[in-house]
């Protein structure tokens, strides 16, 4: 695939709705076996949705990356494999009373879930984007 073939694959995924990208995250993460974050010097970013705070989780670097802009300029993207995510982060973002921003873009926040949903779908067979 060429670059530029990967560019616009890119940019048609980010085009999709919240609902289509959710699927895509859930498919993307259980082939690769990962999910990306990104760090800062004081560790995970975070959003505010309303009045909840949020980790926002991507797919690939790649998008997680093409979030580092702005205030968060200074971020670098990191993988988090699902094993990691399933012994220490599910738990630990209930017990700090955190949700998950699914794959958001700049156009929306992503799909808000707590982190025992994002798990129990992490772990269900996903149909195709």
């Amino acid at each position: 695939m060429t670059s530029e073939n990967a560019t616009d694959k890119h940019d048609v995924i980010l085009g999709l709705g919240a609902k289509k990208r959710l699927a895509f995250m859930f498919e993307t993460v259980q082939q690769y076996k990962q999910v990306w974050i990104l760090n800062d010097d004081d560790g995970c970013v975070m959003l505010t949705n309303e009045d909840d705070d949020c980790v926002p989780v991507w797919p690939t670097q790649e998008f997680a990356q093409a979030w580092a802009t702005g205030e968060w300029e200074g971020c670098t993207p990191k993988a988090i494999p699902t094993a990691d995510w399933f012994s220490r982060w599910t738990l630990g973002l209930e017990e700090d009373d955190l949700l998950i921003a699914v794959f958001p873009t700049e156009e929306d926040d992503g799909t808000i879930l707590f982190p025992d949903e994002f798990e129990k779908q992490l772990k269900a067979p996903k149909k195709k984007y």
